[in-house]
């Protein structure tokens, strides 16, 4: 199927303008959007078809009490520490450029909400709206089977970047966010999880709310000749 001008720009504007929010709204989002944005997804390449992807949608009382179950933890300075993630997301030693970036977000977005670094709990508030979804009325969670490995984590990175984009098609906004994955067993416990299935992620799904001054965060990508290397 051939992609004309117009749609090509359309894509490219779902892709583009995809940001990590961190304030919504609280209007519902269908099932039926949710159930397409999924579907659209799933059409993201795997090895050999494998497909290894499970998502948890939650929503209501049952997010309200996810939320809560965490945030005991999180708030409680003793508990907090027996929880650690199962897999490493970022690295041990952080070198340049990535360390550079990496408080450069993170100041950038504290500084839009004025929040200071001698601000502790501030900070820590902050943070803290990760397990709240932000607000937003539904909250994703991603799981992948204990046996499957890396290459399928390669595929579901591109899952994931499929339900981001669907979901910009069509007007919503998300927040992809590993914050999770400290909480695993809380997570596992109170969604009932199979134990033969590992937290990927969480991702919060909705409408932003554009009066909130984190959300006019826009995060810099550095320039393709930064990254690529033409060969001939």
């Amino acid at each position: 199927m051939m992609i004309n001008t117009h749609e090509q720009r359309i894509i490219d504007a779902a892709i583009t303008s995809r940001r990590s929010l961190r304030a919504f709204l609280p209007d519902p989002v269908a099932r039926d959007d949710i159930e397409a944005i999924l579907e659209v997804a799933a059409r993201a390449p795997s090895g050999t078809n494998t497909q290894p992807w499970k998502v948890y949608v939650v929503t209501g009382a049952r997010k309200a009490r996810l939320s809560e179950a965490i945030l005991a933890v999180y708030l409680d300075a003793e508990k907090v520490r027996e929880h650690n993630e199962e897999y490493r997301y970022y690295p041990v030693t952080w070198v340049a450029p990535y360390l550079e970036r990496r408080r450069k977000v993170g100041w950038d977005l504290y500084a839009l909400l004025q929040l200071t670094r001698e601000n502790k709990a501030g900070m820590q508030a902050q943070h803290a709206r990760n397990f709240k979804f932000f607000d937003a009325p539904v909250g994703l969670i991603f799981t992948i089977d204990r046996v499957m490995e890396q290459g399928s984590w390669l595929d579901y990175g591109m899952f994931l970047q499929n339900i981001m984009i669907a979901s910009r098609a069509r007007g919503l906004d998300t927040c992809p966010q590993a914050a999770f994955t400290q909480f695993h067993r809380i997570i596992s416990s109170e969604l009932a999880l199979p134990a033969n299935e590992m937290l990927v992620c969480g991702m919060s799904l909705g409408y932003a709310d554009h009066a909130r001054v984190e959300n006019t965060l826009v995060t810099e990508r550095a320039a393709v000749s930064d990254f690529t290397s033409f060969l001939e």
